[in-house]
């Protein structure tokens, strides 16, 4: 019992550095004076950022102050046991030690997000493939599998954009994922997604393969993302056809930019009043050129020291097999699962975590 809350005591310390605890507790303090401090709120915007990393650090520190001193103060016990024995109380120590391990583990996981824009929340956009009114329902099914998972984490989804499928699903839907360490856990995602299933669409009940593509990029703070020439964007405004009722569908709400130099096609119908739209869209955008200019930069780097990386997007990362069998399967990390009912309702964490420790074992 000792040597196991020693050992655990010690995995704790070790993260505890890993982490930096102590550094966040300085910059805690330091955001609490500025926060205290007169005219804070004059500035909204770089008020709410501020108070957002607070809660952020706070929730951290806490968590792991939390589960320190709970394994400190039962070393403690377990030392007072070894001169005065208590059966009763052994085995409850026993019982709290493992509900610790298993706390910990947990907590660990954190330790995988060690990406540049981990912590950031993400833009998901979901393009259905080729093939029509199969596809499109395959784009709204991973649609709501990543508002499932969402919902579950407690974090807060909002649709941008959303094109309805003539019949039945999605053409495409933008969707922003606010959340701690929302593009970390997402961006596992990233890639195009494969269906095989008796399709409901089919009168002779035909087996048909659907694909669907989910793009994740982290929404950059303002500071952060590239800085854009009005002059290389074109703007048009057109009738909103999503959700907000009669005066979304009257007004010309709706914004779609285009980024002339890249080609690149943004737009945004979610709120009722075009300035807002607009913002929503410029910010999907500043993320589509910042990762662009990163993926470039890496591939420089890469060219340069003579070594070959084949682009992620648009390659098969996972499949979902319905019938004639129950598999869903990950192309790169070889994890799978038979419960394809669970994964499809947003039971994706397993899929998360094999991803990021695939990435870590491929960067070692």
């Amino acid at each position: 019992m000792k040597e196991h809350l020693q050992t655990l005591q010690e995995k704790i310390t070790s993260t505890w550095a890993l982490l930096d605890i102590d550094g966040q507790k300085e910059e805690l303090k330091k955001i609490e004076q500025a926060m205290q401090a007169e005219g804070f709120w004059n500035d909204t915007e770089q008020a709410t950022k501020i108070s957002k990393r607070h809660e952020e650090l706070k929730s951290e520190i806490d968590t792991w102050q939390s589960l320190k001193d709970e394994v400190d103060g039962l070393l403690s016990l377990s030392q007072e046991l070894e001169d005065s024995p208590d059966a009763d109380m052994e085995s409850e120590i026993d019982k709290k030690i493992t509900s610790l391990e298993v706390q910990f583990e947990t907590l660990e996981f954190i330790l995988l997000f060690d990406g540049r824009h981990d912590r950031d929340n993400a833009l998901v956009t979901i393009q259905a493939g080729s093939g029509g009114t199969e596809a499109q329902d395959w784009a709204e099914m991973l649609e709501r599998m990543i508002l499932r998972f969402v919902e579950k984490k407690g974090w807060k989804a909002t649709l941008l954009d959303e094109s309805k499928g003539a019949e039945a699903g999605i053409k495409s839907a933008t969707i922003e994922v606010e959340g701690r360490y929302a593009f970390g856990h997402l961006k596992s995602e990233h890639g195009t997604h494969r269906l095989v299933r008796l399709s409901p669409f089919d009168a002779e009940g035909m087996r048909h393969t659907s694909f669907a593509s989910i793009e994740v990029i982290p929404e950059m703070e303002i500071g952060d993302a590239v800085v854009i020439d009005p002059k290389e964007l074109r703007v048009d405004t057109f009738m909103s056809g999503g959700k907000g009722g009669q005066s979304v569908n009257t007004t010309y709400s709706a914004v779609r930019i285009v980024h002339l130099p890249t080609g690149i096609t943004v737009q945004c119908q979610n709120e009722r009043s075009q300035v807002q739209n607009k913002e929503s869209a410029m910010r999907v955008l500043q993320a589509k050129l910042q990762k662009l200019q990163e993926e470039q930069e890496e591939e420089e780097r890469l060219k340069l020291r003579g070594e070959h990386k084949s682009p992620e997007w648009g390659n098969q990362i996972r499949n979902y097999v319905l019938h004639p069998y129950h598999l869903v399967k990950d192309v790169r990390t070889k994890h799978e699962t038979a419960d394809d009912v669970r994964v499809l309702n947003g039971e994706i964490d397993d899929f998360i975590e094999a991803y990021l420790r695939w990435i870590k074992s491929q960067n070692m």
